[in-house]
């Protein structure tokens, strides 16, 4: 019997459990096809819990996160949740997840598949072929940093309206090696280079994250070849040549921005999948969490429309990430690649030259059959 592969599966709210109902197919052919074996347990997260339990992730579900291989999770929240306090939103089930297990490394690839390099905003000859992976450190930074909030500004006469704002962005040295070491080992597996980007011309953390990335490299990833590249410099990079960078390492609030910004090159939140790693637990996998980026999208969901890629190409990634089943990671992305070049398409991908779209169901079978093929 071949090893199980333990995964809990949250569907969350929204379209969540519509493209989740298409990873489970696919989980289901592998599981046929491939001889993997999988124990899925499933669960709630975000306004769902929180309409049968008071709160958007309760204990239990979050010891059985801790106690699993890797976490899928469909979308959280909706406007339905609006009105609640801060404490019991939606989205505060996602943060307790990252939180709790530590998930410091966030993965956000931006692959641009041939039959979609039209949809960029930049041109086809821009985008065409491209294939970047950021990873973001998620769990400290300006986000964290204390101390922080609004108050009064009473020793200030000068200043109109009499408060201030106070974010701090903090970082240790042992916080930057562990994502840097997160993103080197990613290097290593893709084309051997990395470029870390922070702002060490004027802020004193970004000449802690430089010099902690570089003594990484000098004394553990020799091998990789590493640049470094101001974070604002990055950005205008990334629109101008971002088929230069292969993997890019930043803190919490650049990953942030530059995430979203490569995200777009793309063309469509639809397609794009994410992944939060944390520390190897005893049996060396790391802990993980594997998501979609595109969100609940409540104006579609019960309705047949939501495109199930992002949700199957992050099951991919935790087949890649978590499993070491690279073979098999490969199989579903050509799958998908597959099938969009034969010009299926869910309807937010049609474009401006229309056509008839797939359901959100249609699309999973496409896909399960170009596997078959």
């Amino acid at each position: 019997m071949p090893d199980s592969h333990s995964l809990l599966i949250l569907p969350g709210d929204g379209i969540g459990p519509e493209v989740m109902a298409e990873v489970r197919k696919v989980i289901g052919w592998f599981e046929d096809n491939r001889g993997l074996s999988f124990a899925v347990e499933q669960g709630l997260v975000g306004g769902c819990a929180y309409d049968a339990h008071g709160t958007p992730l309760t204990d239990e579900t979050m010891a059985r996160a801790q106690a699993v291989d890797a976490v899928l999770l469909g979308a959280v929240g909706g406007p339905a949740y609006d009105d609640l306090d801060f404490s019991v939103k939606p989205e505060r089930g996602l943060l307790r997840l990252r939180k709790e297990m530590d998930l410091f490394a966030n993965l956000r690839p931006a692959q641009c598949f041939d039959a979609l390099a039209d949809f960029s905003s930049l041109k086809r000859e821009v985008v065409a072929g491209l294939d970047i992976l950021i990873v973001r450190e998620l769990t400290s930074g300006v986000y964290f940093g204390e101390p922080r909030g609004i108050h009064a500004d009473d020793n200030n006469p000068d200043n109109e309206g009499g408060r201030v704002g106070v974010n701090t962005q903090r970082y240790t040295s042992g916080e930057i090696r562990r994502v840097a070491r997160a993103a080197f080992d990613l290097a290593k597996k893709r084309s051997g280079r990395l470029c870390s980007m922070e702002k060490a011309n004027v802020m004193e953390s970004g000449v802690l994250w430089r010099e902690e990335v570089q003594w990484v490299h000098d004394n553990e990833y020799p091998e990789v070849e590493l640049t470094h590249m101001y974070a604002d410099n990055g950005a205008m990079q990334l629109v101008r040549n971002p088929r230069q960078f292969d993997v890019i390492v930043t803190d919490n609030l650049f990953g942030d921005l530059l995430s979203d910004a490569a995200a777009m090159l793309t063309g469509s939140l639809g397609m794009l999948p994410s992944a939060s790693l944390g520390a190897p637990m005893a049996n060396g996998r790391p802990k993980a969490l594997y998501e979609p980026v595109h969100g609940s999208a409540p104006d579609i969901a019960g309705q047949g429309k939501a495109n199930p890629i992002a949700c199957i190409l992050s099951f991919a990634m935790c087949l890649r990430y978590s499993f070491d089943k690279g073979a098999e990671a490969d199989m579903l992305e050509a799958a998908v690649e597959k099938v969009l070049a034969e010009g299926v398409r869910t309807a937010d991908l049609l474009g401006p030259k229309g056509g008839t779209p797939v359901s959100t169901a249609e699309m999973g079978d496409r896909i399960i059959a170009a596997l078959s093929a």
